[in-house]
């Protein structure tokens, strides 16, 4: 940690050396703009620094004004510290050293929401639903989870001392975990899920994925028969650049252009084809997509649509055409900054090109029409840009009733699954487990006797109209009706729990799925109960409307 004076010092340094560098070349006002308002930013440093009532962070400010500067360029070029460095790491290799488990905060605890299966926190005997007391002697209480995973993360080799609550236990549970280097496979699930109809899920664009999408698919087809494939991207916020294009030479030739960048620096603009021998050119493929379905993830999904060599299903993706490249600063410190925008083989770019119409993900939102160019795609179908991958075969993502989504925000689901696993050594295989009515009359009971509140839509609706009834003076007039509303609108929990028995009971089914058998087995559960599979594998079985869709419309 360096001191303010040190700072201030090393500040006053750079900016010396840059003004001094843009005097000796006589700059343009330009440089001389950029000269100025670093001078200016050093002296009210310089000021607060000395004057302002309280010590200052001189860390915690710069970072914060850094954060908001670069907050009016784009949403993907971040300054990261030495201290987030590892986390960054993370995100591109796939790789850290620690646990391995994820962790996440329900009230004032922070509980393990499920150990990676393999890893030291599964081994050790850590369970989901987990609270964390104390890591290596120092409490949790009041801890984010930021601070939690940075205690559990360390070298790999060494040793935590975790002290856990576990439900229907008297006394807290204390686990010594050998920490590990965590590598978390991308591969998620792949196995045959009909009639020769092959599935590959793949989480992350990380360092050598494509050569595990390789091994997955040959197995497929080489030891399972498949003749046909599904690529799951749903969900996949991307990773490397070129990780998307050794994944789509598995699909197309050699030399075949995936995605080129262009950017400022014309020097860095570059066109990236494939260079080596694919696996299979032929075999039928349809690429699930979704708003989580980012980067990476856009480039091979709109590689695969642009060439027509696969069918797009699920929804518009999320809309991130931008290239960062990652440059040193001091203090081990990094820029993640970017650098260029990049186009797949149409010449379209995805990158939504107006960041104030976006969803509440980040995704994209309406998109004006003045915003939109049409492009062509090999065979000479219509594609446009202005912001993410348009499927070829739209199917809207499940909606769920407002009380399944208080059962979720009130870990109700999450803590009957953590008691249920308790209770029960084993539950059937994947493929055989269902949640039968003694389990969901159980849950039932469970609701009822906690404190659980919810409203429905309808209810908010309807308040908010009586809120703007009451402003414009007619809620007088409309007593007894609202009262007449709000009285055949009671709810009913009971009622309401049979009511929605479907949804609730698939979202119970996939969380008591995952405490026994983990993400591989809450996968292959859910595999036939997800709409957007469903109708993948009615394209795929249907040989004559999977190419009708790849052809120009008339």
């Amino acid at each position: 940690m360096i001191t303010n004076k040190k700072f201030i010092a090393t500040i006053t340094a750079l900016l010396l050396s840059g003004l001094l560098l843009f005097g000796s070349n006589n700059i343009d006002n330009k440089n001389f703009d950029i000269a100025k308002n670093l001078d200016i930013y050093y002296s009210l440093f310089r000021e607060l620094n000395t004057f302002y009532v309280d010590e200052i962070d001189a860390n915690k400010l710069i970072k914060e004004s850094i954060d908001e500067m670069l907050k009016s360029l784009d949403p993907y070029t971040t300054y990261i510290p030495e201290s987030e460095i590892e986390d960054f790491r993370f995100m591109t290799t796939g790789e850290y050293g620690g646990i391995g488990a994820l962790i996440s905060k329900h009230g004032e605890n922070i509980v393990v929401s499920e150990p990676y299966e393999g890893f030291p926190a599964q081994k050790a005997g850590l369970m989901a639903g987990d609270i964390f007391l104390e890591i290596s002697g120092n409490s949790t209480e009041n801890l984010n989870t930021e601070d939690v995973s940075n205690l559990l993360r360390g070298s790999a080799g060494s040793t935590v001392q975790i002290k856990v609550e576990r439900f229907n236990h008297d006394s807290p549970l204390e686990f010594n975990v050998v920490r590990e280097r965590i590598s978390i496979d991308p591969i998620v699930y792949y196995g045959i899920v009909s009639n020769k109809i092959g599935y590959i899920r793949m989480t992350n664009f990380t360092r050598d994925c494509s050569e595990k999408v390789k091994k997955a698919l040959l197995e497929l087809k080489e030891e399972h028969g498949a003749e046909s494939l599904i690529l799951d991207l749903r969900g996949n916020p991307g990773g490397l650049l070129m990780e998307s294009v050794n994944l789509s030479n598995l699909f197309i030739e050699k030399d075949q252009e995936v995605v080129s960048t262009r950017g400022k620096v014309s020097q860095w603009d570059q066109t990236y084809k494939t260079t080596g021998n694919p696996v299979d050119t032929e075999i039928p493929l349809v690429v699930l997509v979704n708003r989580g379905s980012a980067s990476a993830s856009e480039i091979v999904a709109g590689t695969m649509q642009d060439l027509d060599r696969g069918v797009v299903i699920g929804q518009r993706t999320f809309g991130k055409g931008l290239v960062q490249t990652t440059r040193d600063l001091s203090y081990n410190a990094k820029l993640k900054v970017t650098t260029a925008k990049y186009y797949i083989p149409s010449g379209r770019c995805i990158q939504a090109l107006d960041y104030s119409h976006r969803n509440e993900d980040g995704s994209v939102g309406n998109i004006p029409d003045s915003l939109i160019s049409e492009f062509s795609t090999l065979n000479g179908r219509k594609v446009y840009d202005g912001g993410g991958i348009i499927p070829d075969i739209d199917v809207d993502g499940r909606s769920i009733s407002n009380l399944s989504i208080n059962l979720i925000q009130q870990f109700k689901i999450f803590n009957f699954a953590t008691k249920f696993r308790i209770e029960n050594e084993s539950i059937p295989s994947p493929l055989e487990f269902e949640i039968s009515d003694e389990i969901y009359n159980s849950f039932i009971d469970y609701v009822e006797g906690t404190e659980f509140e919810y409203t429905s839509e309808t209810q908010k609706l309807l308040m908010e109209l009586k809120e703007l009834a009451d402003e414009e003076k007619y809620l007088e007039l409309a007593e007894s009706q609202f009262e007449a509303l709000e009285n055949s609108l009671q709810l009913d929990l009971d009622r309401d729990l049979k009511l929605f028995r479907e949804e609730i009971s698939q979202l119970l089914k996939s969380e008591l799925v995952s405490r026994y058998y983990y993400q591989k087995g809450t996968t292959k559960a859910m595999l036939h109960e997800d709409d957007v599979i469903l109708q993948a594998i009615e394209i795929l079985n249907d040989t004559e409307k999977y190419q009708t869709i790849l052809l120009p419309s008339n």
